[in-house]
């Protein structure tokens, strides 16, 4: 269902985009049809948060405060986009957005973000609630799908509460690829993390290790080695690899995300040669008043 609610809601836009582009040089007109849709998202979003007011059993209200969740998101959207008076498709305030699109050829679901092709995975992760989504959780997921497009890992690293396993998991969500956080701790050796990277290339699944530099050096100079043989295995878009010694097939849905609180005691420096091989990300403590906003939506008030 939130699948469906995404492609929708990327097709009234672009819809809009192209009403935009058939009026022409019509000043009086130019952003109407946008305006418009963001009207028509407004009705939608407040039929939901009536919904939650009626007599729902628990799964039902669990699925409609997930799509209050992203519906809300979905407005502040175009209600940005009408504010900058965005007309054209190709602009980067909507480029960077997460969208959906159904591949009429391919028969199947794509995810798109900037220049990112992802396709959509269809892990069935239960019933379970989304993250708010703020304009900060748009900048990460703009980093995070740019390092899974360049092959690489992906690093978001900032104190501690601000989101980074979080937002690292609700992108896996969107996407519909099973998230497994590993808590990284000082005993873990090589071997153990070559087998979880094993695990990850084989079923295509993500993983995130929190707290990452709690790994004593040694172990992170092995993983260096590990981890580039994955990504090697990647950009040369390889059926299988080698790594460890071992022969594995390779998914090219596996993602790495590491999570780090710089500047704690009894932390390693990590390795240039690893940091070489994810894409960092700095996050900062997100908008709590929106988070807020959004959850008494949810709940049903409007």
């Amino acid at each position: 269902a939130l699948l469906v609610q995404l492609i929708t809601w990327v097709q009234l836009v672009e819809n809009a985009f192209k009403a935009v582009a058939a009026a022409g040089d019509d000043e009086s007109s130019s952003d109407q049809p946008i305006q418009e849709s963001w009207k028509v998202q407004q009705g939608l979003l407040l039929e939901l948060i009536k919904l939650t007011q009626t007599d729902l059993d628990k799964p039902a209200r669990q699925k409609v405060m997930c799509a209050i969740t992203l519906d809300a998101h979905n407005r502040d959207v175009q209600e940005r986009l009408v504010r900058d008076k965005v007309v054209s498709a190709e602009s980067f305030q909507w480029q960077s957005m997460l969208k959906c699109y159904w591949l009429e050829d391919e028969g199947d679901a794509q995810m798109q973000i900037c220049d990112a092709r992802i396709w959509y995975a269809y892990e069935y992760l239960g019933n379970g609630p989304r993250l708010v989504v703020t304009p900060l959780t748009d900048r990460i997921y703009v980093t995070a799908t740019q390092a899974l497009h360049l092959s690489m890992g992906c690093a978001p690293a900032g104190p501690a509460g601000t989101g980074k396993t979080e937002s690292t998991k609700d992108l896996a969500n969107a996407l519909a690829r099973a998230c497994y956080v590993i808590n990284a701790a000082p005993e873990m050796d090589y071997l153990t993390l070559g087998n979880i990277f094993k695990g990850l290339a084989a079923s295509g699944s993500w993983g995130c290790f929190d707290e990452f530099n709690r790994l004593i050096p040694e172990v992170l100079s092995v993983c260096t080695v590990q981890f580039k043989a994955v990504c090697d295995a990647l950009r040369a878009r390889s059926g299988r690899f080698i790594v460890q010694g071992d022969e594995i097939n390779l998914d090219r849905g596996v993602g790495v995300f590491i999570t780090m609180n710089p500047g704690y005691l009894g932390r390693s420096e990590l390795p240039e040669g690893l940091k070489a091989l994810f894409r960092p990300i700095t996050v900062m403590v997100p908008d709590f008043m929106l988070i807020m906003e959004n959850m008494f939506m949810s709940e049903g008030f409007l």
